[in-house]
């Protein structure tokens, strides 16, 4: 089997990591070609198996530009000779209105999209071109997988994708390898000294995550408390110049990308979400299963995703002061942040191991390329 993956980026985010992840679970018997729109963006490459053979070409038609005729038809000719074609996200749509106008006539082989959420140009808001085409480009798919009701919901109604198409598979992780309590020197550079409190999100350093609000709401917080973000990306200078201006500078911590997050997320006592759009976060998947309490805004499935008593801390989307309020709660209640912790895991063991997303992964692979088991 040989499987092209076409990203809008493979930097190590949510939805990069979880590819990785499918991917070494398919094993060495699969080959892969991993495209990123955003050229040398391969942050996640670190995360796979380096039995694998996968392949990162540079000589693939570029996935931005206008979509005219002739360069579609230049990405639909660089789709042949692979078994299945799986694209993702906004970036690579582009490659799937190739596969619809130009797969019949070159036989190309059978895509799947998968969607996870939007970047800051539509997280207050669809765009209404970008919705017309979704709806042309994806008829030709043989689904379209998504990780959250809400996600759903717009690919039936905005994108007008029918319902044997739309796929939901909740986004799943290793829970298991949550449960021990990391040293206090798991994040490289940074050790947890007695006595201290962090507050630590995980999250690549872009524009939607908000994470200036999420400094902001921090300083708040008493003394022993300390802002730890795991991530890397762009916005690490604005991170470090509200931290300035918030004076909190000495503590708020940016260590850049941890490639294993189950050695170092036990380490928080509270983890905290400030996003302007989320779907299905795997962050706040992985809090849970470190037993930890979860602050954010009420985006994408999060308020669904985590447990009853955890609620009353998913605040009303924009409302910095609801947010911050929820933090101070946390850092104020020990015994409340432990017994919602205590929920929290309960909750991902029982539903989010990612045993059950592999399967379903495999399942919807294997129906598209129309063998009884994938891989």
């Amino acid at each position: 089997m040989y499987l092209l993956h076409l990203h809008s980026s493979f930097a190590a985010g949510g939805k990069e990591l979880r590819a990785a992840r499918l991917m070494n679970a398919f094993g060495p018997g699969v080959a892969h070609s991993v495209v990123s729109a955003q050229p040398g963006a391969h942050g996640a490459r670190v995360a796979l198996d380096p039995a694998l053979d996968v392949r990162f070409p540079d000589d693939f038609p570029s996935l931005q530009g206008r979509p005219t005729p002739a360069r579609l038809l230049l990405i639909a000719r660089a789709m042949e000779g692979f078994d299945l074609v799986l694209t993702y996200n906004w970036g690579a749509m582009d490659a799937v209105m190739a596969h619809r106008v130009f797969g019949g006539a070159l036989r190309l082989p059978p895509l799947v999209h998968h969607e996870d959420g939007f970047n800051e140009d539509e997280a207050d808001g669809l765009k209404c071109s970008r919705n017309l085409f979704r709806r042309a480009a994806l008829g030709r798919a043989s689904a379209l997988v998504v990780p959250s009701r809400r996600l759903e919901a717009i690919a039936r109604e905005a994108w007008a994708q029918p319902r044997g198409r739309v796929r939901l598979i909740a986004n799943g992780i290793r829970t298991a390898a949550y449960l021990a309590p990391p040293p206090p020197d798991a994040v490289p550079g940074l050790a947890k000294a007695s006595g201290e409190r962090w507050l630590g999100t995980l999250a690549g350093l872009r524009a939607v995550k908000n994470l200036p609000r999420l400094v902001r709401a921090f300083a708040a917080l008493p003394p022993e408390w300390r802002l730890v973000i795991l991530g890397e990306g762009p916005e690490r200078a604005a991170i470090a110049a509200q931290a300035r201006a918030s004076e909190v500078a000495d503590r708020v911590h940016l260590p850049g990308f941890v490639p294993d997050p189950s050695r170092a997320v036990g380490l928080f006592d509270v983890f905290a979400l400030s996003s302007d759009s989320e779907q299905f976060p795997i962050s706040v998947v992985e809090a849970m299963a470190a037993g930890l309490a979860v602050a954010s805004p009420a985006v994408g499935d999060v308020a669904a995703m985590v447990s009853a008593r955890n609620r009353s801390l998913v605040t009303p989307p924009g409302d910095e002061a609801a947010f911050t309020r929820a933090l101070l709660a946390l850092a104020q209640d020990p015994p409340l942040r432990e017994a919602i912790g205590r929920a929290n895991r309960e909750v991902a063991l029982a539903l989010y191991d990612e045993d059950a997303m592999i399967r379903a992964y495999a399942a919807t692979y294997a129906e598209a390329t129309g063998r009884p088991a994938f891989p």
